[in-house]
């Protein structure tokens, strides 16, 4: 199914949905009925549930024959991951460009991306924000102005998350380890003595309530602070910048792409630049 840009004049993106009985999976449903530009064929959920925002969610049992059946243009993916790590080779199988937003995962599960990438356009994101994509690009330019300044990482979410830190801060972090390559050390919280060294990073996590996303960056140094925050209202957001990249994603070459192609509006030529359109 991959291959060219997809035209939009060929109508609204076929979709399809894993997880719909999940919280993000319910948000993906609930944001697409108000869009025009895509079309959901099908969602799915492990184990099946009642009809979510009005569309029938089926077996994920029958992923692969209801891939076949329904020709999705795209599928969009918020679960755990070794679920998530099926569906995407599924969908490789069956050559249906897969938006992925399930985080945490370990090595061999980033290898399984990697080798679904071969045969399908994949996009992975720790954070579908336009918001925090702003943020991450700030924290770079900020990081890249203040040498030597020291750096603390604070963020909040859920008390039902299960991974810590979130995938964004680890994307936030791997943001300043690239500008500051003397920050070597992710510092986990603080107990007891412990005198901060030159090469760290300091990351915290915290659990509570039902807080949807909030991540702050603080740099110190030279008698001053500046602190860098993203906080997320709604998971909508998230559904909504997942459906952006899926309409982008649809139709393009097999490879990995980056969420701030879709912010930028990049052609997805096989150029890797800066802003990363392929990873």
């Amino acid at each position: 199914m991959s291959g060219s840009v997809r035209d939009a004049a060929s109508g609204p993106v076929r979709l399809a949905v894993t997880g719909a009985g999940g919280h993000m999976g319910r948000e993906v449903l609930e944001a697409a009925t108000t869009r025009d530009d895509v079309e959901v064929v099908l969602a799915v959920n492990r184990p099946p549930v009642e009809s979510v925002a009005g569309y029938e969610v089926e077996d994920e049992a029958d992923l692969p024959g209801l891939l076949a059946e329904r020709e999705p243009d795209a599928l969009v993916d918020f679960t755990l991951p070794e679920a998530s790590v099926d569906y995407v080779s599924t969908c490789a199988e069956a050559g249906v460009p897969v938006v992925v937003g399930t985080t945490g995962f370990d090595d061999e599960a980033e290898a399984a991306l990697d080798a679904a990438a071969e045969a399908v356009p994949l996009l992975h994101a720790a954070n579908f924000s336009r918001g925090v994509a702003a943020l991450r690009r700030a924290v770079r330019e900020a990081v890249a102005a203040l040498p030597g300044y020291d750096v603390e990482l604070t963020e909040t979410h859920h008390n039902r998350k299960r991974d810590a830190p979130s995938g964004t801060a680890n994307a936030v972090l791997d943001d300043v380890e690239d500008v500051r390559s003397d920050l070597t050390a992710r510092q986990h919280g603080r107990e007891g003595e412990q005198p901060r060294s030159g090469d760290e990073i300091g990351v915290h996590a915290r659990r509570a309530g039902d807080v949807t996303g909030e991540h702050e960056l603080l740099l110190a140094g030279n008698h001053e602070t500046l602190s860098l925050t993203h906080r997320a209202g709604s998971r909508g957001v998230f559904a909504e910048g997942a459906l952006d990249a899926a309409v982008w994603l649809a139709g393009r070459e097999p490879g990995r792409y980056e969420f701030s192609a879709v912010i930028d509006g990049a052609d997805g030529s096989n150029t890797r630049g800066d802003a990363g359109d392929r990873q």
